[in-house]
């Protein structure tokens, strides 16, 4: 277990790092994936402060959706983020996938995400 944890936070600097290079000042979307839900928050690090967030912890999601943890949960905090992010004046971030590869949620997320405005 020591051995997978440890490549999952090399892989998480290694996008970290990368994300920064190639920043130029834009807000991160950042996310995480737990086995029951899923977190998205637009973050702009020059302030440090979240300018957008939603999960599948939120009550009027938490009816609608099965559970907090497929796919459809996913591409609808995607769509949520992002609405929220262009209300906030964001249209255009860079995606910090964490140490997540980009399968799945996470990719379920990114999509969803572009669809409803965001770009990166």
């Amino acid at each position: 277990m020591a051995n997978a944890n440890n490549l999952f936070e090399k892989r998480r600097a290694r996008v970290r790092r990368t994300l920064k290079a190639r920043a130029a000042g834009r807000p991160r979307l950042s996310i995480h994936r737990s086995s029951k839900h899923i977190y998205a928050q637009i973050i702009d690090d020059a302030a440090g402060t979240t300018l957008a967030a939603a999960s599948s912890l939120e009550k009027d999601l938490r009816t609608s959706l099965k559970t907090g943890a497929d796919k459809a949960a996913a591409a609808a905090i995607g769509k949520l983020v992002a609405e929220r992010a262009v209300k906030a004046g964001v249209t255009s971030v860079v995606f910090d996938r964490g140490g997540y590869l980009y399968h799945g949620r996470v990719k379920a997320l990114a999509d969803a995400a572009r669809e409803g405005g965001l770009s990166f």
